[in-house]
């Protein structure tokens, strides 16, 4: 995802194990050149692939907001293209964590507008040029 212009995905690090049933479909992800065309699609971002015996698979986000590492398991995906749909969700985000809104939002420069409600009569108004025909039946 894109701010202002500026892609917030500085790199994207797959993790996996070269022997694992687990890690079968980031296997696949890698030796297809899927990963490459990828890479090739989002230049601005950097890959790394690391072999990680002994554990499960992941995908691993690093964003220009720093501080969080954003980690997503891949363990026992059945196809590459699962792999592949984990990669873009990584770089659609922005990396800021989501935060709930829990109170309600105050401003001090409400709407120019005002309130809507239901009850605002502007088809009598004749400043707004609406005007409503009854039917003569």
């Amino acid at each position: 995802m894109a701010t202002r212009g500026v892609v917030q995905l500085q790199k994207l690090i797959l993790k996996y194990c070269e022997h694992g049933g687990s890690s079968r479909a980031t296997r696949e992800y890698i030796a297809n050149g899927r990963l490459a065309a990828w890479a090739a699609r989002h230049p601005e971002t950097s890959i790394e692939v690391k072999v990680w015996n002994g554990h499960h698979p992941l995908v691993q986000a690093d964003y220009l907001s720093g501080g969080v590492l954003h980690q997503v398991s891949v363990k026992n995906y059945g196809d590459w293209r699962q792999v592949e749909q984990v990669c873009q969700m990584m770089a659609n985000r922005s990396g800021r964590k989501i935060a709930k809104i829990t109170t309600p939002v105050l401003t001090d420069t409400p709407s120019i507008q005002g309130v809507w409600t239901p009850f605002l009569n502007l088809q009598h108004e004749e400043s707004f040029g609406i005007t409503f025909h009854e039917n003569e039946n």
